[in-house]
């Protein structure tokens, strides 16, 4: 039986899986860690991805592979293909400023009519997390580098470039689903929008009608094969994927199911048959990995905001979770609105994280932890609201990432969210959903393998509206305190 191998370059490690490529079954996995920040020198995912496939007992005996990775990040080259500076990853939030600069410029300085015509252009509103977004603040603070800029990747256009051995920008490629997230990529017309591109680098990086883009692949053609000079020749490439397309296809979600990835960052997404255009900014119209959409809310604060707490409590996640379920629902009216690194979904970058109800009563050790969860939970709730106000139907989530292995997460999710939570079983979930592909491409199929999927556990709970809503509140008041003093809070 042929082998497939996939891999997940998230912002944090690499991670590799070998499965068979007609049963989908788990062979054998490597792992590798990646530099802590938010601006990343790419030659550390190479060698992440080099340990990593070692780990994982190397590629002699595989037959395809593909590369899901980390969305947005900027990874800028010159002509010969060399990286003009170290990418900057989606959660750097130095060009938030930048993103707004875009929408009024679009809009001849009215806000609304500028968002209005990045939703209808690209389906997205630029934020500081967007690859758009980011090239004008190259544009604008580093003259030199963006002087130099021939062609613009992603990390996973990057990453399938450099398993080819090509060292001309001429053989870039990438996929739908993740030009999608650059805020230059129409998805539901298939092309990039360079007038939107030469808005972002101001005229500073030169012709940018001139820059090399990565040629759009189908959801099953091949990028190429692996670099002879490595003995890789035998290696068919796939087209790779954004990390949530990855994961959505890893997990074979249809039209009404959403997945929540509670990772660094958090994230809510939806297959759906149609695109989405949200002026408001706070639901992006991504493309999935299958031809479909991929609509997407996403928050900059995950499972991070667990740790910060645990840390706090000077616990491990286990106990966090025990005193988070000892707690009453509400935390004795304690909330957490956990904007620890600003945030996105609401668009609040420099926001910092409030901790609102504090009496004698509520002060606690389990009141905190249950706030932790409550307020994480309460975070990702305003995400499927988002969604669902665009028409999103979502009538069942599939809960995944590290955030998922907390007991008091799962347990508190349905009641929170409102709808039936599945969690499968701990996996990779981009990853898989890489392999999956990379099996497409190999079959030539019309549709990806239809895998037998691992057992779930489906969890379902009266909705708690009350502590919902006073989340609700409670990140409503600290949003208009925000915005009204124009500084960190």
């Amino acid at each position: 039986m042929p082998l497939v191998a996939g891999v997940d370059s998230s912002t944090q490690s690499c991670k590799v899986v070998v499965r068979d490529a007609e049963t989908g079954r788990l062979v054998r996995s490597g792992a590798a860690p990646h530099p802590i920040g938010t601006e990343v020198d790419p030659e550390a995912w190479w060698a992440a991805l080099e340990a990593a496939v070692a780990q994982a007992g190397g590629l002699d005996d595989v037959a395809a592979l593909s590369v899901g990775g980390q969305q947005h990040g900027m990874v800028c080259l010159d002509a010969q293909g060399r990286v003009v500076r170290p990418a900057l990853l989606w959660n750097d939030t130095r060009s938030a400023q930048d993103a707004t600069d875009l929408v009024h410029a679009l809009g001849d300085g009215d806000a609304a009519a500028g968002a209005a015509g990045w939703a209808d252009a690209v389906g997205s509103v630029p934020v500081a997390s967007i690859t758009v977004s980011k090239l004008r603040w190259l544009a604008r603070h580093e003259p030199e580098h963006a002087g130099r800029v021939a062609a613009v990747a992603l990390p996973h256009d990057w990453l399938t470039w450099r398993l080819t051995g090509s060292s001309s920008i001429d053989t870039l490629t990438t996929d739908r689903s993740d030009a999608s997230g650059t805020g230059y990529y129409d998805a539901v017309r298939g092309t990039y929008r360079r007038d939107l591109l030469a808005l972002a680098l101001d005229g500073r990086a030169g012709d940018s009608v001139g820059l090399v883009l990565p040629r759009v692949l189908g959801p099953s053609e091949a990028a190429g094969v692996g670099d002879p000079r490595r003995g890789w020749e035998h290696l068919v490439l796939g087209p790779g994927c954004g990390d949530n397309a990855g994961a959505a296809l890893g997990l074979g979600l249809e039209v009404g199911q959403a997945c929540l990835s509670i990772g660094t960052s958090g994230v809510v997404s939806a297959v759906s048959d149609t695109p989405t255009a949200d002026p408001s900014g706070l639901v992006t119209g991504f493309a999935d990995a299958t031809g479909r959409f991929l609509p997407l809310a996403c928050t900059l604060n995950g499972s991070r905001v667990l740790d910060a707490v645990r840390s706090i409590l000077g616990v491990d996640h286990a106990e966090l979770s025990r005193l988070a379920l000892s707690a009453e629902p509400g935390a004795a009216g304690l909330v957490l609105v956990p904007y620890l690194e600003g945030e996105r979904t609401p668009n609040l970058p420099t926001a910092t994280g409030s901790l609102l109800g504090l009496t004698l009563e509520s002060t606690t050790r389990a009141n905190l932890a249950r706030a932790a969860v409550e307020g994480l939970l309460g975070l990702m709730a305003g995400c499927v609201d988002a969604m669902t106000a665009q028409g999103i139907t979502i009538e069942q989530v599939t809960l995944v990432g590290g955030g998922a292995r907390s007991e008091a997460v799962r347990v508190l999710a349905p009641a929170i969210l409102g709808v039936p939570v599945v969690v499968p079983p701990p996996g990779e979930a981009v990853a898989d959903g890489a392999a999956r592909q990379a099996a497409w491409v190999l079959s030539g199929s019309e549709q990806p393998p239809a895998w037998k999927a691992d057992a779930v556990e489906t969890r379902v709970s009266a909705p708690d509206g009350s502590t919902r809503d006073r989340y609700r509140r409670a990140a409503t008041a600290v949003t208009s305190l925000v915005a009204s003093a124009g500084t960190p809070l």
